[in-house]
């Protein structure tokens, strides 16, 4: 058994090549994957490369002044901060500045303007029943094929969404996800911000009189005041859709605005908020491959949003079209319009239509992190320089490269030939580290910002001391009078079991620093961490390999002077050589 084991071990490390190949083979498809995707610099944080600055101010309702207080200010900023997130923008600061204001700075690098329009829309969110709908401007628009009239879903359980230009988006309870078959346009390929506004088009009944007539009975749920304002209102001038509104309390119907699909303004009369945005409590973008629907949005509510849902979908249930849509208002403007055919209950709900996934992602953010409780006013948004500019991230790089300079000095002096392998070490480790962060820029939104940069740097230090504590596990083989090759063999285990307890320490810090930390520092433990595991990898694919193939060279196996395991200069004892013993005279025995 001895022998078979010694055999297997033998042939195990007799094949170095193989982990090198690996590590080779990794090395080149993740440089290619990088040239592939365009990104072959990582992306920079606010601080080394600028980005938007946006400022909004705290305005409280009437009569709620008292709204405005930390614990007020601290929960707009926790999910200004998960809606950023979600859009993949990972290195924003969104901080508290004063009592009333709140600073969102976005790195450049990263779509400023979609983050802006999430973060700068923070007003509160609340479903109401739609009234009455129309093109804006007057112009009515061709009618598509009947669509949006209720009728019963064969498969159970449907709601319908008047889509009022041919797209339709409907609201179910997830039991059947496809899109209104009646539907006679497609979405597909549409802008982002288009596939989450209201798809509208008129009927032959949405004049752009606001007759009683064509307004779908707004006569009798509305007052002579808000037909006139929805009369003059004009959703194609910006000045007027940011004011459309204003002053409506969620219990009072309103007017707003919502874009379609085609890229037209629509405008709405809205009945009283008949479900808040905090009695959702979760919504996802899903991919629903079981009914072919395509990407759907889910929402899941709250106890009471459950048994509020179910009543207003009940009621809207039982009107024609556009009276049995429901309009998802964020900060005044409609995000989506779902109809429905029968009431949803379960507290489960699914709107359908065509979604794609980054459209399907942004209603599932808004309707996540909508709900604020307090009305944000956009006081400025400017482009800022880098705090710490150019300048800066070149002082860091310097210090980095000396730092490594004196690490490769002292790995020179110290080691000499051996030094070779450990600087081939450093330069994989590099390569492994700047593809990655290249790679996580577009892919998770990581931005380097400067304690990121002095993460790499301390990770120099970390990667050095691994390939010491080898090093000198061998060398200690070597004085016990082993030659190099099965002091290589025998060192490993024990240096093996150091490094791993040592890189564990570190990763350990740096994910517990991670999670009780935000802002900047993040992107120091997260770089830490990285390079300690990266560390792990070049060790063990890279290190060892290259170091069992080197002993086989004559240069490192006969000691030389200059490759750092001269055998004399390390003090070495003479190898131990086993002696028989002198047998013992034989003793004569008296008889």
């Amino acid at each position: 058994m001895a022998a078979l084991k010694k055999g297997r071990n033998a042939s195990a490390t007799s094949k170095p090549w193989r982990s090198l190949a690996l590590i080779l083979i990794a090395i080149v498809a993740l440089t290619g994957g990088m040239f592939a995707s365009g990104h072959t610099t990582p992306r920079l944080g606010i601080d080394l490369a600028g980005g938007t600055s946006i400022t909004l101010a705290a305005v409280p309702e009437a009569g709620q002044e008292s709204a405005i207080n930390k614990t007020n200010m601290d929960t707009a900023v926790s999910i200004m901060e998960r809606r950023v997130n979600g859009l993949g923008v990972s290195e924003a600061e969104v901080q508290t500045q004063g009592d009333r204001n709140i600073i969102v700075n976005i790195p450049k690098g990263t779509n400023s303007k979609q983050a802006r329009e999430q973060v700068g829309t923070t007003a509160k969110l609340y479903f109401r029943p739609v009234i009455a709908t129309e093109l804006a401007g007057g112009g009515a628009a061709p009618q598509p094929s009947a669509t949006g009239e209720p009728s019963a879903d064969p498969s159970g359980d449907k709601a319908g969404d008047k889509a009022t230009d041919g797209a339709s988006q409907e609201a179910t309870d997830g039991s059947s996800a496809s899109a209104d078959p009646s539907a006679s346009a497609t979405t597909q390929g549409r802008a982002v911000t288009d596939a989450l506004k209201a798809d509208a088009s008129p009927s032959p009944s949405d004049k752009a009189s606001p007759s009683p007539s064509a307004t779908g009975g707004a006569a009798d749920d509305g007052d002579a005041k808000l037909q006139a304002e929805y009369a003059k209102l004009d959703c194609t001038k910006e000045s007027v859709r940011a004011t459309a509104g204003d002053g409506a309390k969620a219990t009072e119907s309103t007017v707003a605005c919502g874009q379609n699909s085609q890229g037209q303004w629509q405008k709405y009369i809205l009945g009283p908020a008949a479900v808040d945005g905090t009695d959702v409590d979760e919504a996802d973008a899903v991919l629903n491959t079981t009914s072919g629907a395509g990407w759907t949005v889910t929402m899941k509510f709250t106890g009471e949003g459950s048994k509020k849902f179910a009543d207003i979908t009940g009621q809207l249930a039982q009107k024609q079209s556009p009276q049995n849509q429901f309009a998802i208002v964020l900060d005044g403007e409609v995000v989506s319009d779902p109809y429905v055919r029968q009431a949803l209950t379960g507290g489960n709900a699914e709107i359908s239509g065509n979604f794609n996934q980054q459209s399907a992602q942004e209603l599932a953010n808004m309707l996540s992190y909508g709900a604020l409780p307090l009305t944000f006013r956009e006081d400025s948004v400017t482009t800022v320089t880098a705090a710490l500019g150019g300048e800066q991230l070149q002082a860091g790089l310097i210090a980095g490269a000396i730092g490594l300079a004196l690490v490769i000095l002292y790995l020179l002096f110290y080691y000499r030939g051996l030094s070779f392998i450990a600087i081939a070490s450093l330069m994989v480790s590099a390569a492994l580290t700047y593809v990655i962060m290249a790679l996580l820029g577009p892919t998770i939104g990581f931005a380097l910002n400067l304690p990121a940069v002095c993460g790499a740097i301390v990770a120099i230090g970390i990667t050095a001391d691994s390939f010491i504590v080898y090093f000198e596990r061998v060398r200690d083989e070597i004085r016990e009078g082993r030659s190099l090759r099965p002091s290589v063999e025998r060192a490993w285990p024990r240096a093996r079991r150091t490094i791993l307890v040592s890189d564990f320490v570190s990763f350990l810090a740096a994910a517990v620093l991670f999670v009780v930390t935000v802002g900047k520092v993040q992107g120091f433990a997260f770089t830490l961490g990285l390079t300690t595991v990266l560390d792990v990898v070049v060790v063990f694919l890279f290190t060892k390999p290259l170091l069992t193939l080197m002993a086989r060279r004559k240069f490192f196996a006969s000691g030389h002077k200059w490759s750092g395991l001269d055998p004399k200069a390390l003090g070495a004892k003479p190898p131990l050589r086993r002696t028989r013993r002198p047998s013992a005279p034989a003793q004569t025995k008296e008889a």
